[in-house]
């Protein structure tokens, strides 16, 4: 996560033939459009869906950090069909937003399953998800260790007496994930896997996780990654729905909520300099647990390994942080377009209302994009000539990319009010490692369509 917000203005980069140059930076090339676009498309994904409330979903990520820290996942859920979409921004290293991206999403399909199919789950085991784009391959001795706590967890769900709703199970998954990259950090239960599971342990990660079925969308947040929803109204304007609040310092009752779990006399060290303890931006986060178990358990386990400073300062009445989510449901209608679920690294650089307003203009700019062809076979001129009419109004929003969120990032890095200023994102693009993340994180972004003749039909 970002560790501040920079206003670009300040990098006071100027063009000199061809290249910038900076007070005492060294000199660099300035990249062609074509080689920026090449960049941003490295990552980028698009995957279609049939019979659903989801039509498709575009994503992508731009790294700042080497390697990255931010994670995605998505995938449909075999025994719902409802289908899941996370963003894992992680922080002190990837390796916790790694795992919950590979992790996360089985614990949360089991979770809205009955007690009783979970039982027949555990006695005939099968997939419970259908994963899309997964680029994460696990160990083999942290794929087995994983294997049994969940094994585990099937076994405790299944011996509830009762359904819970979706905004319950999404926040049994959430805490009992947590809980178990907790326990497995233990060296008795991890055995060879321990120094792997600790460094799990050890890192952090904020989560935002919708899972969408039919005409209900559920959102599950973990920190300060965001989830807006891009609607029209009914003067056909766009409008953005906020899903999320962030759990941060801005967070007026975020902070209430902390300081009324610690005595008084912590008001001034628990919340210090915006940050947990004056070291850790988000109050709600996976993993970070050296601000979560005992003085005792860190001395035991960090302190070998990181020295005193492993125990944060003012460390009295721990725990100080917790990965329970916040759980939002929105009834879909025709009127909600698409979701857009991205890290702070996105949101550093444009607001929520911008964002909705690019996708949309995105959505109109599209269509431009492919050959005209009329929708069915037997339509009135008058018909064809709105079609073409509309199709006119989209040549002067024609987009670069394809991909939506592609064409997001590419904005919020070298957006102006008078459109795309190349020379600022070739800037952006060509910082060196140990600069890049001065100036903006990794980016993770994904955008959902909706089926708004699918909505159409879904009982009220």
């Amino acid at each position: 996560m970002a560790a501040r917000k920079t206003v670009f203005p300040l990098l006071r980069l100027q063009p000199s033939k061809g290249y910038f140059t900076s007070g005492r930076l060294r000199a660099y090339p300035r990249l062609s459009p074509q080689e920026v676009t090449a960049i941003l498309r490295v990552n980028e994904y698009t995957q279609e869906f049939q019979g659903s409330s989801v039509k498709s979903y575009d994503s992508n990520q731009l790294p700042s950090n080497n390697p990255i820290e931010d994670t995605r996942a998505e995938a449909r859920c075999l025994l719902t069909q409802g289908l899941l979409m996370g963003i894992f921004d992680g922080h002190a290293g990837g390796s916790c937003a790694q795992v919950l991206s590979k992790r996360l999403f089985k614990y949360v399909a089991a979770s809205l399953l009955h007690p009783e199919v979970v039982h027949k789950f555990t006695q005939s085991p099968t997939d419970l998800i259908q994963s899309f784009n997964d680029n994460y391959k696990l160990t083999e001795v942290l794929e087995d260790l994983y294997v049994k706590s969940f094994d585990q967890f099937l076994n405790d769900l299944s011996k509830q007496t009762s359904e819970e709703d979706t905004n319950k199970a999404l926040e049994r998954a959430f805490m009992r994930m947590d809980e178990d990259i907790s326990r497995e950090a233990e060296p008795k239960v991890a055995g060879p896997a321990s120094q792997a599971t600790l460094t799990v342990a050890g890192s952090g990660a904020v989560a935002c996780v919708s899972y969408i079925a039919g005409a209900h969308l559920h959102v599950a947040s973990t920190g300060d990654c965001q989830a807006v929803l891009g609607s029209v109204t009914e003067n056909n304007r766009w409008t953005a729905i906020k899903l999320t609040e962030e759990h941060n310092s801005d967070n007026v009752a975020e902070v209430s909520r902390i300081l009324a779990e610690h005595p008084p006399n912590e008001k001034d060290t628990v919340i210090k300099m915006d940050r947990l303890l004056g070291q850790l931006a988000p109050l709600r986060a996976f993993g970070d647990f050296r601000y979560k178990w005992s003085k005792d358990r860190l001395r035991q386990q960090l302190v070998p390994k990181l020295g005193e400073q492993a125990i944060p300062p003012n460390y009295y009445t721990p725990p100080y942080l917790t990965a329970k989510p916040e759980v939002t449901h929105h009834r879909l209608t025709p009127k909600d377009k698409f979701l857009v679920i991205a890290s702070d690294g996105l949101w550093d650089l444009i607001s929520p209302l911008q964002a909705v307003r690019l996708v949309g203009e995105h959505m109109s700019g599209k269509v431009t994009l492919n050959p005209f062809r009329l929708p069915k076979t037997e339509m009135r001129l008058k018909e064809v000539n709105q079609l073409l009419l509309q199709r006119k109004e989209g040549l002067k929003m024609k987009p670069l990319d394809t991909n939506a969120a592609t064409h997001l990032i590419r904005n919020a890095l070298g957006g102006t009010e008078y459109g795309i200023d190349h020379g600022k994102l070739s800037q952006l693009l060509m910082l060196p490692d140990d600069m890049v993340r001065v100036f903006r994180d990794d980016i993770t972004v994904t955008v959902v369509y909706f089926d708004s003749e699918f909505l159409q039909k879904c009982p009220a």
